[in-house]
Order: structure tokens, then sequence, then C-alpha cells
């Protein structure tokens, strides 16, 4: 088995329950870690036995761009993408960061993170 991490990936996205966040947007950045069997790719270095990290950045982004009132709702559709377009992948790892969150507070973010196996 092995691990692939995609890092700090940056959107710009209108989550959240209030309407104006509907209306102005905020920053997001995004966390990903999906553990698979990487073995075959090892050996023959082919793209094909792998899993792209540019089709895991395509669904994030994605989904990011579909509104949800909450985190938790935009990060859930993300893992059950991941597992339906991608067999391969047998865990996943998904964070999702709102930056400078509207809370009336000096906060930098806030994260969901979710951790999900495939049954």
């Amino acid at each position: 088995m092995g691990i692939i991490k995609l890092q700090n990936i940056r959107t710009f996205s209108y989550h959240g329950c209030l309407v104006e966040e509907s209306k102005i947007g905020s920053d997001y950045r995004i966390d990903l870690e999906i553990k698979a069997d990487l073995r075959k790719s090892m050996e023959t270095d082919e793209l094909n036995d792998t899993v792209d990290y540019v089709q895991l950045n395509k669904i994030v982004v994605e989904e990011m761009a579909v509104r949800s009132k909450l985190l938790e709702h935009v990060a859930h559709r993300i893992v059950k993408r991941i597992f339906g377009e991608l067999p391969e992948v047998s865990r996943i790892v998904v964070s999702v960061s709102k930056l400078n969150p509207p809370i009336g507070g000096d906060v930098e973010a806030v994260t969901i993170q979710l951790e999900e196996y495939r049954t």
C-alpha cells in the first residue's frame, strides 16, 4: 500500500449557512490523503497503473464549486466521488478549511476532517 497526498489545494467558493456567504464567497484550503495499492506502478512506471493526482485535484475543485451550507457536506461529496471514480482507493482523509471565517473573532481557519474507508 501507499499514500498520495495533495496539500493546500486552494479554491474560492461559496459555502456557508449565511446568505452573504453565498454572494461574497470565501477562500478555502483542502488537504487530501488517499491510500491505494501502488505496487504495480512502482514496477511499471506507468500512469495507468496508479491513482492520477490530477484527477484527484479535479474532483476536489469541481466539488468545491458546488455550493453547500456545511463543510461536512462538501467533504462527503469529495469522498463519494473519489470512491465512485477510483476503485483502487481504499481510504480517504480529507480536510476542508474555511479561511478567515465570519464568526466574529480573530480565527485563521475553521477545518473539518473526514476519514473514510471503502466498504
